[in-house]
């Protein structure tokens, strides 16, 4: 028993891992909108892996991740939004038990499509928001600024997760649907 918690721990380490590291270097990829702001495909990546591991890995995918866009970005380190962007992995991460963990049963179906949008966009708001308020009040930046890059960022992130997260979450309801039809027939006796 103890040796499954461990390799469980292990497990959450390595997929929190994969998860920063390819949105994070996913982040590089991005078509410029606003100011240090762009529509971003690599949400889709977050949302992936907050919607299948929950809010913990969420989190730390998604702040550890923007952490590493922003070092190779050249733009800067902006620790607000990293925080705002392990916020937005952690409210979506809230998806797996909202949907009672379908998508493990193989099922993705539009009901859940539309949780994932829905909770996508909330959380693209409100963390977002939080990142804009922070900005304004511990770097000085123009309020009108902020909150502008906090509107575009939380529709254009919705708008990359309901496309290529959907996508991607179906996908992965498939991969495990498969995995479940595999069976093991025990009247054939190897020799």
């Amino acid at each position: 028993m103890a040796q499954s918690k461990a390799m469980a721990g292990v497990r959450l380490v390595v997929v929190t891992a994969i998860g920063a590291a390819l949105y994070g270097f996913g982040g590089l990829i991005g078509i410029p909108v606003f100011a240090n702001t762009t529509l971003k495909p690599a949400m889709a990546i977050l949302a992936l892996f907050a919607g299948i591991y929950g809010p913990v890995v969420g989190f730390i995918s998604g702040f550890l991740g923007h952490l590493l866009t922003d070092a190779f970005s050249g733009w800067g380190v902006w620790v607000s939004w990293a925080f705002g962007s392990g916020l937005v992995g952690a409210m979506i991460g809230a998806f797996p038990r909202i949907t009672k963990k379908r998508i493990s049963k193989g099922e993705f179906g539009g009901k859940d499509a539309a949780i994932l949008i829905g909770l996508s966009f909330a959380a693209n708001f409100i963390g977002y928001m939080i990142s804009a308020i922070l900005d304004y009040f511990f770097y000085g930046e123009p309020l009108d600024k902020v909150i502008t890059q906090q509107l575009i960022t939380s529709v254009s992130n919705t708008v990359m997760i309901g496309i290529i997260g959907t996508i991607l979450m179906v996908l992965v309801a498939k991969n495990y649907r498969g995995r479940q039809n595999l069976t093991l027939d025990s009247s054939k006796k190897s020799r």
